[in-house]
């Protein structure tokens, strides 16, 4: 295996720097501080690159890097990284989600009981001397039996959810994804909107992302659903809290107060809107991931998650394609060979700019992760169709949309002549070609030509030829090849009675001239010949 380089352009765990460059196949440099000129003049040496947040992953560093296959972002947001970009040049993303999840949780529950017990202001007032003061000042608030509004149910918000009940608050939980037996299984009330989590609670915390759907999820109207005397944390990003709304409500009482790490400009001014509360507020500078724990977790998972990629080809954390484990990959391993020579078959034997590719599955391998496998066979057509482009199965989803050609998945219920398949089928003007491939054994085969039921390898060098159905065609065929020194490694023939045509699917030892191409199309009762390499 050729060495692989893998540069890392921001301080990550020493750990983490070890545990790729322990690998005799891969090569790590540690340049930190780069500029983006300094980085754009090297990144075209690499394979992979590993950052935090001070590096800028632009579209211009992304078009010089011409062997870059994978970028690690050591934490959890990748907001410098153009994620377009790097999906267009097939590089894959990956995160690293669950470094930080005990560190954020934490910090998030410190910052809801330091807000409902005034333990900054307390603080200040002692060290001020005004300790009497203080003391009358500085009324709190219990959070035991109190109700708290869960915004987002991932790792982060399952952590706090634990230990909120263990403080004996009642927790209510909403999040799209998350499932009544889930919700059972946390013991949190499941919500179906936001709303209805937040009316009547006493405590909020944020932990979804920040997208259009969710920029300013708390605002004034959802701040009025809260019983009065609430109080609003935040560790998830800036940008969930309208904050001149947060304020209002504060002043009028009621809310109570909040608690945030995040703010919507980072950093924010020294006059925030906020910052002159006087009390139930707590206030830290983004520090979710700031503990020695999490920043040793983080740059040892994103260095595993490169090793593995670029020695196994296992994908984990990525957000521009689907994850794929040691485990999954050894369960769908075999078929992705299958897939891309589905896909490259289609190419070589279907319409030109189609509009759409089906690829449908039936037995086991539909009860498996098969969005890879689709996945593998657009990338193989794509890179049969279009060899003049960069292909792989990071971009291949953007490229065809790019086509215009639509991207379906299915499952097949009907009866087939084996017990699993896989088809890909492409659709154009209403009309459809498919080929259709299984796995016997450990053997990848194509057992299928547009309806017609062959058995060959599907791997090799092939002759395809459709004919009328009728005496002697063969025979030509297998003349014309002998005439030209061809030796058959394998034959499968295939008729359609009905339509009074067949067809051969020849494996030959080499591939065939373009001469004996042609003038097999041009023999009596041949209605094409095709050349196919895969």
């Amino acid at each position: 295996m050729a060495t692989k380089r893998i540069l890392v352009s921001d301080p990550i765990s020493e750990k983490g720097v070890e545990a790729m460059a322990s690998n005799p196949d891969l090569q790590v440099d540690v340049n930190t501080g780069l500029s983006p000129e300094e980085l754009i003049s090297i990144i075209g040496d690499y394979d992979g690159l590993v950052i935090r947040s001070q590096t800028k992953v632009t579209r211009e560093v992304l078009e010089a890097a011409t062997n870059l296959k994978v970028i690690g972002r050591a934490g959890v947001g990748v907001d410098n990284v153009d994620r377009e970009a790097a999906t267009d040049h097939g590089v894959i993303v990956m995160n690293t989600p669950t470094g930080n999840t005990i560190s954020t949780a934490e910090l998030a529950f410190t910052l809801m009981l330091s807000a409902a017990r005034n333990i900054g202001p307390a603080h200040q007032g002692v060290l001020s001397g005004d300790f009497p003061a203080a003391r009358k000042a500085f009324k709190g608030i219990e959070i035991n039996e109190k109700t708290l509004a869960v915004l987002g149910m991932g790792r982060i918000g399952s952590e706090f959810a634990k230990r909120a009940q263990a403080f004996g608050m009642n927790v209510v939980a909403y999040d799209p994804f998350l499932t009544q037996a889930r919700a059972d299984q946390l013991k949190v009330k499941l919500a179906a909107t936001p709303d209805e989590a937040l009316t009547g609670a006493d405590f909020v915390t944020l932990h979804v992302p920040l997208t259009d759907d969710t920029k300013h999820i708390i605002n004034a109207e959802r701040l009025a659903l809260m019983n009065q005397g609430a109080i609003v944390v935040n560790c998830a990003r800036g940008g969930l809290i309208d904050e001149p709304a947060l304020r209002a409500a504060i002043d009028s009482g009621h809310i109570a107060g909040c608690g945030l790490d995040v703010y919507e400009d980072e950093p924010p001014a020294a006059d925030h809107i906020l910052f002159d509360l006087p009390k139930h507020v707590a206030f830290t500078p983004h520090l979710g991931a700031s503990t020695n724990e999490a920043q040793e977790n983080v740059g040892i998972q994103v260095a595993e998650q490169l090793r593995d990629f670029l020695t196994t080809g296992e994908i984990r954390n990525a957000i521009n394609m689907p994850s794929l484990d040691a485990a999954a990959l050894a369960e769908v391993g075999g078929y992705l060979s299958l897939g891309k020579s589905l896909g490259k078959f289609l190419a070589k034997l279907g319409p030109v700019n189609p509009d759409a590719l089906r690829v449908s599955y039936h037995g086991p391998v539909a009860e498996k992760d098969y969005a890879l496998i689709t996945r593998t066979v657009l990338n193989g057509y794509l890179e049969a169709a279009r060899p003049d482009g960069q292909v792989n199965i990071v971009n291949a989803p953007a490229v065809a949309k790019e086509m215009g050609l639509e991207l379906i998945e299915s499952t097949i219920n009907a009866q087939t002549e084996f017990s699993e398949l896989i088809v890909a089928e492409l659709k154009k003007d209403g009309k459809r070609f498919r080929v259709a491939g299984t796995i016997i054994g450990q053997s990848p085969r194509l057992v299928e030509i547009d309806h017609l039921y062959v058995d060959t390898n599907i791997q090799g060098k092939f002759l395809i030829v459709r004919n009328d159905d009728r005496p002697g065609i063969v025979g030509l065929v297998g003349t014309k090849l002998a005439e030209n020194d061809l030796n058959i490694a394998n034959l499968s023939l295939a008729r359609n009675k009905s339509e009074g045509n067949a067809l051969s699917i020849i494996e030959l030892d080499s591939t065939p001239a373009a001469d004996l191409i042609e003038a097999l199309n041009a023999a009596p009762g041949v209605i094409s010949a095709v050349a196919v390499e895969i």
